[in-house]
């Protein structure tokens, strides 16, 4: 079969495709037109499958990710990840599991876009709602990818039965990530079905951080203003720090802070939580392989404020050979199982209220009162404040200008994101990878460090990449 060909030539293996095809055979047919809404279900389920697994979203990319930034080093196998002079050929081999796994994503949405449309059993709003869907993953997938490789070959409904498709600039692939998130907010529902499913306000979210990292901080702002409006949202209250668990702890089915997550069960575990942990940790209920670590003299955690509850819930000091100031992250954890039952927090208020703080600071030329107060709702909440008044822990507007201010933000946002695979990113966007790296952990950032390699098995069967030309520097 034509699709099955493809399938093959695309990931460049049969398993992964053996594996589609167990999953949700009817998403993969290509005769099949989705004339009832549990086949088109079906086919909405097979988008998230392949992101899920370990080898992608499940844990290696945000090891990946992490063991490149300023919070955390990679150990083992991630070790020569921290020495920024690019990803040797374990990581690269890694990365190109990841590159694989965007693509199947993209293909399964991208059949949705397609047959959707040719079903006979479903209305009109039914049929938008899941192009919407699927289309808002496609956007994720593609920003996943502009942002990590830069300019890649456009795969869409109109070109997927194509192998050899040119590398579109960076421009190209955004331009297409704004019209799919466009569709999607118009067309996706105010609520959510289920958690792990995207809402119109998750599309809006998206969107802002699209436009974020397009440097097109109005409209980043305008659309965050939009999702921060609607009042759908709110900062969990805290307490005490272990009250945290009540965001990013096991089983939490829902909380009020969820915009989208990555959702998990038992039955297909989180696995990254793994990668965290030590041996013989109490926060889980299995061993560890503290592929990712970091330690006391950091001086992003040595200057941390002991009295943000953050610090105090997201790590602590455990027994490895790698010596007595080491310390691990505790963030997501899960003490009963031995198959953590963690969410991958993709999307929440408090990323959305700093994203709209340094967005519209940036927009307005200087920190505004409204800024400023997004930003301390945050901060607030890190010491158990409500986040909704002001408190003795509050940033004054008078003490900061525009870059102070943007500083401020960016090590909030540090903060409030670490482990969740969005710190070397953040680095880069705001031009501050170098000087980060060089305060933690005295290295070079190499040119070849920014970008990771197009995959040989790409170059090898996608005929228009010249494997020269189109690969990233320094491979």
């Amino acid at each position: 079969m034509k699709n099955i060909l493809y399938c093959s030539l695309l990931l460049f293996g049969l398993a992964s495709c053996r594996k589609t095809l167990q999953e949700s055979p009817k998403s993969i047919a290509e005769e099949n037109f989705y004339n009832t809404p549990a086949e088109v279900q079906a086919a909405l389920g097979a988008i998230y499958s392949p992101l899920r697994g370990s080898e992608c979203l499940g844990a290696v990319y945000q090891s990946i990710q992490e063991a490149t930034g300023d919070w955390f080093q990679g150990r083992a196998s991630y070790a020569p990840i921290s020495l920024f002079n690019g990803l040797d050929g374990t990581n690269t081999t890694r990365v190109g599991l990841i590159w694989n796994d965007f693509y199947l994503s993209i293909r399964n949405a991208n059949l949705v876009v397609r047959d959707v449309p040719k079903g006979d059993g479903l209305t009109d709003d039914q049929k938008n709602a899941s192009i919407g869907e699927a289309r808002f993953m496609r956007a994720l997938n593609y920003f996943f990818l502009v942002r990590n490789w830069g300019g890649v070959p456009l795969r869409t409904e109109q070109t997927m039965d194509s192998i050899s498709i040119p590398r579109a600039n960076p421009a190209a692939v955004y331009q297409l990530i704004v019209s799919d998130l466009s569709f999607a907010e118009n067309n996706l529902p105010d609520v959510a079905p289920v958690s792990g499913r995207p809402s119109k306000w998750a599309a809006k979210t998206l969107l802002a951080d699209v436009y974020f990292y397009e440097a097109d901080y109005s409209d980043a702002s305008q659309k965050a203003g939009e999702v921060i409006a609607s009042g759908k949202y709110a900062l969990l209250k805290v307490n005490t720090p272990d009250d945290f668990n009540n965001l990013f702890g096991a089983g939490i089915a829902t909380t009020p802070e969820e915009i989208f997550y990555l959702d998990y069960a038992t039955q297909s575990t989180w696995a990254f939580p793994l990668y965290t942990a030590g041996v013989g940790t109490p926060y889980l209920g299995v061993d560890g392989y503290y592929a990712i670590y970091s330690n006391t003299t950091n001086p992003l955690y040595a200057n941390w404020d002991n009295n943000d509850f953050r610090k105090a819930y997201g790590w602590y000091s455990w027994n490895t050979p790698l010596g007595p100031t080491v310390i691990l992250n505790k963030k997501f954890t899960d003490p009963g199982s031995k198959t953590p039952d963690n969410s991958y927090t993709l999307y929440r208020y408090a990323d959305l209220l700093l994203l709209y703080a340094e967005a519209t600071s940036l927009a307005a030329g200087a920190p505004t009162a409204d800024a400023m107060e997004k930003l301390n709702m945050v901060h607030r909440r890190a010491y158990g404040y409500d986040p909704l008044q002001a408190s003795p822990v509050d940033f004054q507007l008078a003490d900061y200008d525009l870059p102070s201010f943007v500083t401020l933000t960016i090590r909030e946002r540090g903060y409030e994101t670490q482990a969740e695979g969005k710190r070397w990113l953040d680095l880069v966007r705001s031009g501050k990878a170098a000087q980060s790296i060089q305060a933690a952990w005295g290295k070079t950032v190499s040119q070849k460090a920014f970008l990771w390699p197009i995959p040989v098995s790409e170059l090898n069967y996608n005929k228009a990449l010249d494997p020269a030309k189109d690969q990233n520097p320094g491979y």
